[in-house]
């Protein structure tokens, strides 16, 4: 039996690729996607969203989530995924319309409803899940874990300190750490061992239909000086598919939301220095090569 799952997200390219990615595998079963201000604005979030179903020929409820962060101003990622959200890739058709239920009551009721409990990939800011575990707290026990692409142990990408997503909204990332939900991490540390070169997107380019075409146009956007860094968002959703491509260890995750230096920071305690309690399963290694032969196959397997 597939895994029934919810995509949280804001497309950006590597969020079109892991949805691409989840669309495409028969081991996952996508109930709903909803969408969260983050690297575009929420209404160009959402119509990207869709954009991408119809282009695809898929059909999903989506559902528009949060326009900005719980307490913060809204910090955008427009030079990393362009003007489109798509690099410089520009999908007109549109199939497919928006929910008329707002993110978080349609995340509640299917949740809710849902005779297997429910996997959140949750792979944006996370705004929406902290509303939703704060409006609904009974949600909690009908979720089966939250795949999160976020943070990182050493480093960031938005501050020396902060990957995107997190210091986006650190306030609903604590929110959500704390809520006592199994979690698995997905961050920079094993999102940066998946760079992709040249002859890695053309692969892409020539597998021989318009989703190949679509991919590599996007990720050309991507490319600089000489690869793409990462590939991050479709971590969380190959996880679901294979974990063994991951090597996963236990640890303590705080959110820093206050820091002058070090606001949206992931506190990793890998050696249970502090002794607290061990509440998110940290990636730390990813197969790459089988990583990107799954995204390959994935795209391949589309229109």
């Amino acid at each position: 039996m597939s895994r029934p799952i919810i995509i949280d997200c804001d497309p950006g390219i590597d969020d079109a690729l892991a949805i691409m990615l989840a669309i495409a595998s028969n081991e996952l079963d996508i109930k709903l996607i909803t969408t969260c201000a983050g690297n575009q604005r929420i209404e160009k979030i959402t119509l990207n969203t869709l954009k991408l179903l119809s282009f695809v020929d898929k059909e999903i409820e989506v559902a528009k989530g949060a326009d900005k962060p719980l307490f913060k101003d809204l910090i955008l990622s427009e030079a990393a995924h362009g003007k489109s959200g798509f690099g410089e890739v520009e999908l007109e058709e549109l199939k497919f319309s928006v929910s008329d239920r707002s993110a978080i009551e349609a995340m509640k009721d299917t949740i809710l409803n849902s005779e297997q409990k429910i996997t959140i990939v949750a792979i944006g800011p996370l705004t929406n899940i902290a509303l939703l575990i704060k409006s609904y707290p009974e949600v909690i026990k009908n979720i089966n874990q939250l795949s999160i692409m976020g943070g990182a142990c050493t480093g960031g990408n938005c501050t020396p300190v902060a990957e995107f997503n997190i210091y986006v909204d650190p306030d609903a990332a604590k929110i959500v750490f704390d809520s006592g939900i199994p979690i698995t991490m997905f961050g920079l540390d094993v999102t940066h061992q998946i760079p992709m070169y040249k002859e890695d997107i053309d692969r892409i380019r020539y597998i021989g239909n318009k989703t190949g075409q679509f991919a590599a146009k996007m990720l050309d956007f991507y490319f600089k000086e000489d690869k793409i860094e990462g590939m991050h968002d479709p971590c969380p959703v190959a996880y679901l598919i294979d974990p063994s491509l991951f090597t996963i260890i236990p640890c303590n995750v705080e959110i820093e939301t206050k820091g002058e230096f070090t606001r949206g920071q992931t506190v990793v305690d890998k050696l249970n220095q502090t002794g607290k309690p061990q509440n998110v399963k940290v990636a730390l290694e990813v197969e790459r090569e089988k990583i990107l032969d799954m995204l390959y196959n994935a795209i391949k397997k589309l229109k």
